[in-house]
């Protein structure tokens, strides 16, 4: 039997609204089942958790399904953080410790430290430049030196653990200058800048050397060692140390370099001395000594007044 077309039609809109009616009556009134795997809100642990007249409870609206895995994930991956970070905290504390160490030369005897005896380099090379400064690694110590007119209290680079400063103490204006850079020091040790502090003076021919006295730690100071040009009854080769006065760096004396010919080889003089003699210094002494001894024809001298 053929059926027509508007009937046919007229068919499938119904089946179309009976399907929706009973689509929206188990959406919003038929009682659901629950699976296993969704989690059911127990009544007595959420308020409000059952429908008014007793009907079957409903789930949480911020229940998600997912919830434990993200709870066990999150924990799994912050024991990872936290193993990551003590593995970076020892190989921080495996990790070879360098010392940055600064040396302030205020002192011409500064470059006979810096060139002569740790041979680093210093820029600029022009001897009367305002400022110069040159690095150096040795071990597990950096070196920084620092020199001139321009290096002025305050205007100095304080990256370093440790500071050498090197004074002139030989007569009574130097001392004042001395003076003013302990004080500016001292600050810095206060303020926690600066670990540990020595001190390589030229000291007075003398030993009138008692400006330093009040800064040395063994007085209650900050200076932990003094290593001294001259002689001085405090040298105990502890913390006060007896330091050679080298070479006239400004008067243009060769860079020696030691070499094994120079350890070896015999010596063909006793003694030498290369200087200048001033006026009613222990120079004038020394000179007097040895033409006393006779010691002139197996020492080498070379001495000049100015």
């Amino acid at each position: 039997m053929k059926i027509p077309k508007r009937k046919l039609f007229l068919l499938i809109i119904f089946a179309y609204v009976v399907f929706s009616l009973y689509a929206a009556y188990n959406v919003f009134f038929s009682t659901k089942v629950i699976s296993r795997v969704h989690r059911v809100v127990k009544k007595e642990t959420v308020s409000g958790g059952v429908k008014d007249g007793g009907g079957a409870p409903f789930l949480a609206r911020d229940w998600n399904p997912w919830e434990d895995e993200q709870v066990d994930y999150n924990s799994a991956l912050t024991k990872k953080r936290e193993a990551f970070k003590q593995h970076l905290a020892r190989i921080d504390k495996n990790k070879a410790t360098r010392y940055r160490v600064q040396i302030w030369g205020k002192a011409a005897i500064g470059i006979y430290l810096w060139e002569h005896i740790l041979e680093g380099p210093l820029n600029p090379t022009d001897k009367v430049a305002q400022w110069r400064e040159g690095e150096l690694q040795s071990g597990k110590i950096d070196f920084s030196f620092y020199t001139g007119p321009a290096v002025v209290q305050g205007h100095v680079p304080l990256d370093m653990n440790s500071l050498v400063l090197v004074l002139n103490g030989r007569e009574p204006q130097k001392v004042s200058y001395s003076t003013r850079w302990l004080e500016h020091v001292q600050a810095l040790v206060k303020s926690h800048t600066v670990s540990h502090v020595a001190v390589v003076l030229l000291g007075n021919e003398h030993c009138h050397n008692d400006f330093i006295g009040p800064y040395l730690k063994r007085n209650g100071g900050f200076v932990d060692l003094l290593f001294v040009v001259y002689d001085s009854p405090w040298v105990n080769d502890k913390d006060v140390f007896q330091w050679p006065l080298g070479v006239a760096t400004y008067r243009q004396f060769p860079m020696i370099r030691p070499n094994a010919q120079l350890i070896t080889s015999n010596r063909p003089y006793l003694c030498n001395f290369l200087g200048t003699v001033y006026k009613n210094s222990s120079r004038e002494t020394l000179m007097q000594v040895l033409k006393k001894s006779g010691l002139e024809e197996e020492c080498i001298t070379n001495a000049r007044e100015k």
